[in-house]
This record gives structure tokens, C-alpha cells and sequence, in this order.
């Protein structure tokens, strides 16, 4: 067996790949590792999205923790970064979310969080994967009142809105907006927050079944909402993720606003007001190539790391840096939140969309957009292994480089949340562009196809 851990957590489908035996070995070996030198039980929180599988793996995952003799606080459905912050305020030794964030509900995933509500480094996940794996671990058994109680917080959505209202310096009054909810976690919390944040919401895909989270909506489906912003002459629409940690908007006139434009935005903003630590933005490699130009033109440093929000943040530890985030919409106010937070971001932008006195659009004609063409190939977990050393596929990424030179880029990686090599390909000509990404995706297609 291969590597549990990917980039963001444990994820695979339900009942298949991600079982309840797993489960409850994650849970098993997670409280034995973190609570190794802690002098008293440790008490893990857990959260979830509205899969269906959540409650089961969450069973699973419960029974594994309370059997070697950690307690647990149940918060029910909440954003991934609500339990990074409860975390800390119910004062936890670590944080589970059970979600696979923008995946297909088939699909479910067990993120940790360290009592400091920071993603754990790989080290720890290493450790606690190692003990999974090794076919002699050996548990602890505590026997009587020594086994894990479960307890509920009531309040968990509530104290997690109050903490976000927390960090607006102005009311949302007179704004007109539509939230996306993705009929995920958001619809627990984002419906409250922003009309408690004084704006006139229109609610869309808040109705979850556990079979519908991310279908054809959120943030990773905008068509509809972009047309239901147009159709009522709304402000903005605002679109989350399965579990809330990433957030996307359209315009006035229903343009996408991605995690780019948001940063940009954002960047110029925090800068103007002493906010934004060595005027730094740390971004990833799949960061949009204009991006790199807006802060050359705006005196900001620009520093890209590996695909993955944990990896920003890392990067943003490392040196100090307040804000950074990914394409795809996770947005890190550090000064406010330990991980990528959609309910935050959005509310940190609606407020300065409110305070600007201009439209989105204009906002976001700050940063101009170079095209991009993303190939996205299934491809097994030896193909994802054998893409690193094959010949071929080498060869024809150099081609593809020496073509595009100084005018545009190419980025071809496994992604490490689903079975996929994702090929991206940027330049100035959609044509050109358009022409490497299906050239480059033919050759990694026919050489890992049998793998």
C-alpha cells in the first residue's frame, strides 16, 4: 500500500477506498501520535460535511479515537475551517474534518488539524501512517471510565459566525449578493453570517440530501449562479466548495472572479493599509501568469510554492508573510485564520467592494487574466508514479517549454487530491496554447495508459 496522505488529508470514495476499517485505524493511530508526552487524555473535534457517508466514517473514526482513550466533541456540520478555529477555542489537542471538499459525494476524505489549527506537517502524517501500516502495532486498551466520551458543542456554527463577523470593519447594509452554498457545509453557516452581516442574500443550493453536495453548483460549477446574479441585478454572487474552505465569485455581469483576481484584490488593499507583511503575496506554481505581472507593477513580491494551501501556509510561516492562497480559491488571511477560510475570504472582499464604492469588475480590472488551458487526464496510481521518470513524456514537456519560451509557461503535475495528471498550459495565444496542453496530454495519455 502506497502513501494514505495525500495533499490535503486521507481521501478516496466511501465504503471502497476510504472504509470504516481505515477509519477507525486513522482514528486509532491519530490519537496514539498526538498524544504522545501529553500528560492527560487528549480530545480530538471533529466536524463534517453533508455527504452521506460522513456519518459513517464519522462512527468509524469516533470509535477508533475513544478505544485507545481520547475523548471527542462532536461539532455536526460545519466548514473545514471552523474546525480549525474551534480547535483552539474549545481548547482541543486536534481537529478532524470529515469532507472531500469539491469532490463528487461519492467521495469523502479525513483531514487533521493540530491543537494550534494549523494542517498537520508531513512528518506527523508520516508517523501516524507508518502506525496504520505496520502489521505489529500494538494500542493501548484502556478498560472502564479510561475509554473516550463523546460529548456535543451545541454552538459549534454559532461560535464559528461570531469569530468571522469578528474580522468585518463594516456592514454589508444595501448590498444586494447571491451566496452559493453547494448544498455543503456552508449551508449551516453562510445563510446566517451574511444577513447577520447586514447584506440582502439571495440563498442558492442550501438544500442538502447527501447525494448532492457540489452537483452542478458551488464553486466549482458557476454557470448558474453567474446567470442568477445577471437575471436579478445583483451585486456579486459568492460560491463555496463542498466543506467551505474555498470561495469563487462572478461579477455584476456574471465574469468569473477566481482565487487570482480575489488575491489581487485583496493584496492591494491589505497593502494600502500597512496590512500586508514585506508586501509579499505567496501564491502556488498554478498561480495565473498574469498574477506575476500585476505585482512587478505594483511593488509587490511574488513567491509560488508547491499546489496546496498547507504548502502556502508553510511558506507564509516561514517567514512571516500575511496573506497568500491558490487559484482555485483558497485565500489565507493569516491574521485571522490558520487555513484556507471561503466564508472569510468572501467577507473580507465583500467589505472592500462595499467601502471601494465600485463595482467588482472594476475591482478586479486590476490584475489582467492570461489564458490558461487545463487538461485533466485519469490516469492509476503507478501511472502518477511512472509519469515522474518516463523518457517520452520528458522529452516532450522540454518541446513544449522551448515553444512557449518566455511567452507563457507549462505546469504538469499529479494532483494529490483525485487520480488525475493535471496538464496547464499559459501564454498570450489561446490557439497555441490550447494546441500544447492536447499535445502534451496525447503523449503522457499513450505512455501511461497501460500502467
Amino acid at each position: 500500500m502506497g502513501r494514505l496522505f495525500g495533499t490535503d488529508g486521507v481521501r478516496g470514495i466511501a465504503n471502497t477506498e476510504l472504509t470504516c476499517e481505515l477509519a477507525m485505524e486513522i482514528g486509532r493511530a491519530a490519537a496514539t501520535v498526538l498524544s504522545d508526552g501529553c500528560r492527560r487524555r487528549p480530545t480530538f473535534v471533529i466536524g463534517s460535511d453533508t455527504r452521506a457517508s460522513s456519518d459513517m466514517l464519522g462512527a468509524s473514526l469516533i470509535a477508533g479515537l475513544c478505544s485507545v482513550g481520547a475523548d471527542v466533541i462532536q461539532l455536526g456540520v460545519v466548514p473545514t475551517p471552523a474546525v480549525a478555529y474551534l480547535v483552539g477555542m474549545y481548547k482541543a489537542d486536534a481537529g478532524v474534518m470529515i469532507s472531500a471538499s469539491h469532490n463528487p459525494a461519492e467521495f469523502n476524505g479525513i483531514k487533521i488539524f493540530s491543537g494550534n489549527g494549523f494542517k498537520l506537517p508531513d512528518m506527523l502524517e508520516e508517523k501516524i501512517e507508518d502506525l496504520i501500516l505496520d502489521s505489529n502495532k500494538v494500542y493501548a486498551k484502556p478498560l472502564g471510565g479510561e475509554v473516550g466520551k463523546v460529548t456535543y458543542a451545541k454552538n459549534a456554527a454559532s461560535d464559528y459566525i461570531r469569530h468571522i463577523k469578528s474580522t468585518a470593519h463594516l456592514s454589508l447594509n444595501g448590498m444586494k449578493i447571491a451566496i452559493d452554498c453547494a448544498n455543503g457545509s456552508a449551508s449551516a453557516t453562510a445563510p446566517t453570517l451574511f444577513k447577520e452581516l447586514g447584506a440582502d442574500v439571495h440563498i442558492l443550493s442550501d438544500k442538502p440530501d447527501g447525494e448532492n453536495i457540489n452537483r452542478d453548483c458551488g464553486s466549482t460549477h458557476l454557470e448558474a449562479l453567474a446567470e442568477y446574479v445577471v437575471k436579478n441585478g445583483l451585486e456579486c454572487g459568492i460560491a463555496f466548495d463542498g466543506d467551505a474552505d474555498r470561495c469563487l465569485c462572478v461579477d455584476e455581469c456574471g465574469n468569473v472572479i477566481d482565487g487570482d483576481m480575489i488575491m489581487a484584490i485583496c493584496a492591494l488593499d491589505l497593502k494600502s493599509r500597512g496590512k500586508l507583511n514585506g508586501n509579499t503575496v505567496v501564491g502556488t506554481i498554478m498561480t495565473n501568469f498574469g498574477f506575476g505581472k500585476f505585482c512587478e507593477e505594483n511593488g509587490l513580491r511574488f513567491i509560488a510554492t508547491k499546489v496546496g494551501d498547507r504548502y502556502v501556509l508553510e511558506e507564509m510561516l516561514l517567514e512571516d508573510y500575511s496573506f497568500g492562497g491558490e487559484q482555485s480559491g483558497h485565500v489565507i488571511f493569516r491574521d485571522f485564520a490558520t487555513t484556507g477560510d471561503g466564508q472569510l475570504t468572501a467577507t473580507q472582499l465583500l467589505v472592500m467592494l462595499k467601502q471601494s464604492g465600485k463595482t467588482l469588475s472594476e475591482l478586479a480590472s486590476v490584475m489582467t487574466r492570461y489564458p490558461q488551458v487545463m487538461v485533466n487526464l485519469k490516469i492509476s496510481a503507478e501511472g502518477k508514479i511512472a509519469f515522474y521518470t518516463d523518457k517520452e513524456i520528458s522529452e516532450k514537456l522540454d518541446e513544449a517549454k522551448a515553444t512557449l519560451g518566455k511567452t507563457g509557461r507549462i505546469v504538469v503535475r499529479p494532483s494529490g487530491t483525485e487520480p488525475l495528471i493535471r496538464v496547464m498550459v499559459e501564454g498570450s495565444d489561446i490557439a497555441q496554447i490550447q494546441a500544447i496542453a492536447d499535445d502534451v496530454a496525447t503523449v503522457i495519455k499513450t505512455r501511461l495508459a497501460s500502467k
